[in-house]
């Protein structure tokens, strides 16, 4: 049986290994044995070690035939030492893995001013984590190309579910911006996330970049609006950029000041990607739904 490793045991990926099952081997590493039981319980084979201590990845060395990188680089590097150890002790495995899938992000793009984006368009990130990104992409391309390793990289909008609802930044009344000052977001729900990296594994195309969106086109507040119309909560309301400096958090900011819209005909045509929710308002009609 194929034999998966996954870097990065988070909500995504908890998500995924369900339909990993009877299909593959799964074996995740992990760097608190507090989520082996877990794990276990899934029908996951849980290795102990830790992307910031590569003298703990030697278990890793040639035991996957596929390997899953949902694991995010540190905040506090320019860099990925992560990616770079992880690589590293790929490769000291007499038989490298002929798969790699890489969850990066949409914010490698930077700020596009709303524009069309599709997987051709040039990386320019601004933010210092889409810069860390960028980094991890091209080491990962670089190893895949050099020892003839079978890469995908999905960059992944804002991802959202039930549980991941701005519902708390609703609640306190934070602002948003004004109409036609806004940026564009873009989103993709969870477990269709998780169907694309199921889709990933079976279709794509060798070092092959896939965006994982959906088929929204909101700009930030109109997002934020349909979440409050949909829990019954007030809308945020609106100020212009110029106050938004002195109120919102930095990290925040950093997500306003960027605006773009992805494509996604390279996810469907070539993954055959079927969202089971196509838009966030297809979501919300189905929570309130009687």
């Amino acid at each position: 049986m194929t034999r998966i490793l996954i870097i990065g045991c988070g909500d995504i990926a908890l998500r995924t290994i369900p339909l990993l099952a009877g299909r593959y081997r799964i074996f995740a590493l992990v760097r608190n044995a507090e989520y082996f039981a877990r794990l276990r319980a899934l029908g996951v084979m849980p290795i102990l070690g830790d992307l910031d201590d590569r003298t703990r990845l030697k278990r890793i060395a040639g035991l996957a035939d596929v390997v899953l990188h949902l694991a995010p680089p540190p905040n506090i590097s320019p860099g990925d030492p992560r990616t770079r150890n992880l690589l590293g002790a790929l490769s000291q495995g007499k038989h490298l893995p002929r798969q790699f899938i890489y969850i990066s992000t949409s914010g490698v793009y930077g700020d596009c001013g709303g524009a069309l984006v599709n997987e051709t368009h040039a990386a320019h990130p601004k933010s210092a984590r889409g810069q860390r990104r960028v980094v991890a992409e091209n080491k990962i391309r670089s190893w895949a190309k050099r020892n003839g390793i079978h890469a995908s990289i999905l960059r992944v909008p804002g991802i959202y579910a039930a549980n991941r609802l701005p519902l708390q930044r609703l609640q306190q009344c934070t602002p948003a911006i004004v109409q036609h000052e806004d940026s564009y977001s873009n989103h993709i729900h969870a477990d269709d996330l998780a169907r694309c990296i199921i889709a990933a594994l079976r279709h794509a195309k060798p070092n092959r970049v896939y965006h994982t969106s959906d088929d929204s086109a909101l700009k930030m507040g109109e997002y934020f609006d349909l979440v409050a119309d949909s829990y019954n909560l007030p809308r945020p309301p609106r100020i212009s950029r110029i106050a938004a400096q002195h109120v919102l958090s930095p990290m925040m900011l950093s997500f306003i000041n960027e605006s773009r819209r992805l494509t996604n005909a390279r996810m469907k045509n070539e993954l055959k990607v079927k969202l089971r929710y196509p838009t966030v308002k297809s979501m919300l009609a189905e929570k309130i739904s009687p």
